[in-house]
Parts: structure tokens; C-alpha cells; sequence
């Protein structure tokens, strides 16, 4: 798809200076450009790339003034925020790169199932029994859908995906290739033969609005009644996220964080990759956990900051850092104090 620097600039509210004709089909970084590209300079450190740029068009600020000459065949689209505007275009880009519609063969859709208008139903998709598909819906080829699914408007569900029975995504949703949403909790009852009987789990997982789910993660569905992810929840690749947890709104988690069963996370919460969070623990709306934490107790303030394994506040965890850095100095100078006393007073030696 090709778009004029006339059609970008009206779309994000800049000026042209150069050729308002000039033509891309793709989006390249500065210093990667090429001819029938766009790319942007938002940060002054890449500067010294956009007076050798191949690109075609490039996005700058309003504040933007060239300190040397521009290749002749750069149009420039000047805006505000560079950046934003960015987010914006490539958010245009990939909505129109993805925009499929139809039914692709072979697919498997049960006759009691029910598919909103404008949906995309790839080839090797299977939709089960009782699922009701909201509109304008993107489910691409190899993702199984279990019985009795709800899946809201404006969904993307990529390729790979499985979705078991009774789950609910809401709408605005997208899901990641490989990501397991509503597999079987981790419940077992230990009996008299030092084995294990498996509890089995009836509940479901819910997922509320506008919630990205990265690829590879899996979500458990709850033992009983429903695993919550809340509005808003983006959730990186590689995450676990056990039996009965519920997540709350606009919170965000990095890769491989294990969250165990029923742990109930506030809002506004963001977690660093490798997290471990013990099951059955609540924290506060607004706490930020560090990278490689381990959360083992309940955290009740709010917006507080924790580091370390187990985790505590982390002003204490790096004065606490600081002096485990320095042991090995003092051990030396401890060593070096036991000599100079010895010298001063020196044992006595028995014969």
C-alpha cells in the first residue's frame, strides 16, 4: 500500500517541504533508509543520518532546522511531536496491512457458532460449538477455539492461539501467536500413596477490554468461578499466570514473570521479567516490582517500589547493596587489623 507525503502530512497535521508527491510503501529506521521509504528523526543523536538518508520522506519536528544540505531527494513532513506521530502512522500501517476479511478453507466453524460482520477466519481454524464472534474479528490460520467462547469486537487472535472452553475475551483484545489462554490449573490433592489426584478445574478466564496477551503465555483457568485479566492489562511473551489470579486494570508485565494461584495484583502495577509472585498474596495499585524480584508477602502501600529476592523496598534493597558490595573489602581490612593487632600484642605460645 502507497501513501504521498500530501496523504501523511493530512493525516498527522504537518507541513511539507519537498515534493508533497513523493511516494512510500514502507517504514524504515534512519539510518536504514531507502528509496520509497519514510522514517523519522526524533532524537538529536541520529541527526548526522538524516543528511545521507536514502529514505524518501522523513518525519522531523516543527523545531527541526537542517544544519547541513538534505539529499535533494528527501521530503520532509515537519510535525509537533515526531515521536507521537510515529506511533500514530505505524498504527495506521499495521491496521491497513491487516486487514483481512473472509473465510479461508479449510477452516472448521460449528453451525451454532455465530460470527460478527467484517470478520477474518484464516485456513485450519476451528471454532467450536456455542461461540458467539463480535465484529471486525481477526482469527488467522491454526487457532482452536473451544465451546461456548465469547470473543468481543475489533479481536485479533494470531496464528497458533488456543482458546479452551467458556473463556470470554473482551473486546479490543489481541493474542499473540502460541499463547494458551484457560489451560488447566496446577491443582493436585497429594493421597495416601504419596501420589497426586488432580483437582479438576470448572472455572474459566475472563479477559476484560483492550488486554494483549504476548506470545507463548499461558493463562490457567480458575479452579473455580474465573482467572481476571483486567482492562487494559498488557502482558509480555513468556509469562505464567496461574489458577484464580486476577490482574488488575492498565497493569503491565514484563517477559518470564510467574504469578501464582490466586494472587490478586492492583492497578497501574508494572513488573520487570523473571518475577516470581508466591500464590494467595495481594499488592497495592500502583507498586512497581524490579527485574529478577521475588515477591513473597503481601505489599499493602501504595506505588511502592520493590527489588531484591525476597523482595523488599528498594531504597533499602540498594543501601543494603552497596554494603554487600563492599564485604570483600572489609573482610580485608578486617584481616588487615587482626595482623597489625597480633604484631602489637602477639599471642601467647604454649609449649
Amino acid at each position: 500500500m502507497e501513501f504521498t507525503a500530501q496523504q501523511i502530512a493530512g493525516l498527522l497535521e504537518g507541513e511539507i517541504e519537498g515534493n508533497p508527491e513523493a511516494t512510500v510503501c514502507d517504514m524504515a529506521k534512519i539510518e536504514e533508509g531507502k528509496p520509497g521509504t519514510i522514517t523519522f528523526l526524533a532524537n538529536p543523536k541520529y541527526e548526522e543520518f538524516i543528511y545521507k538518508t536514502k529514505a524518501t520522506i522523513a518525519l522531523v519536528n516543527k523545531s527541526f532546522v537542517p544544519e547541513k544540505d538534505l539529499p535533494t531527494t528527501l521530503t520532509l513532513v515537519k510535525v509537533d511531536d515526531a515521536y507521537k506521530c510515529l506511533t500514530k502512522l505505524l498504527t495506521v500501517y499495521d491496521q491497513a496491512t491487516q486487514n483481512k476479511q473472509g473465510i479461508e478453507q479449510p477452516s472448521f466453524i460449528s453451525d451454532s457458532s455465530s460470527l460478527g460482520e467484517n470478520c477474518y477466519v484464516g485456513a485450519f481454524a476451528y471454532i467450536g460449538t456455542n461461540v458467539t464472534i463480535g465484529e471486525n474479528v481477526k482469527i488467522y490460520p491454526h487457532v482452536y477455539i473451544g465451546d461456548n467462547v465469547t470473543i468481543g469486537k475489533d479481536s485479533t487472535i494470531f496464528s497458533g492461539v488456543k482458546i479452551y472452553v467458556n473463556c470470554k475475551l473482551g473486546q479490543s483484545c489481541t493474542i499473540h501467536s502460541g499463547a494458551i489462554i484457560g489451560s488447566d490449573g496446577f491443582g493436585f490433592a497429594p493421597n495416601a500413596d504419596n501420589n497426586y489426584q488432580k483437582v479438576p478445574q470448572i472455572g474459566n478466564v475472563i479477559l476484560e477490554d483492550y488486554v494483549e496477551v504476548g506470545a507463548n503465555t499461558t493463562i490457567d483457568r480458575a479452579t473455580m468461578g474465573s482467572t481476571f485479566i483486567r482492562k487494559g492489562v498488557k502482558l509480555d511473551n513468556l509469562i505464567q499466570v496461574a489458577h484464580n489470579v486476577d490482574i488488575g486494570e492498565h497493569t503491565v508485565i514484563a517477559a518470564q514473570t510467574g504469578i501464582a494461584g490466586s494472587s490478586k495484583l492492583g492497578k497501574n502495577m508494572m513488573i520487570g521479567g523473571q518475577v516470581g509472585i508466591v500464590g494467595h498474596l495481594k499488592l497495592a495499585d500502583g507498586v512497581k516490582i524490579a527485574a529478577q524480584s521475588g515477591v513473597a508477602r503481601d505489599i499493602s502501600k501504595e506505588n511502592e517500589i520493590v527489588q531484591g529476592s525476597p523482595a523488599f523496598s528498594i531504597g533499602d534493597y540498594q543501601r543494603s547493596y552497596v554494603l554487600f558490595r563492599g564485604l570483600p573489602k572489609m573482610r580485608g581490612q578486617i584481616i588487615e587489623m587482626q595482623n597489625i593487632l597480633e604484631e602489637i600484642n602477639p599471642p601467647n605460645n604454649l609449649t
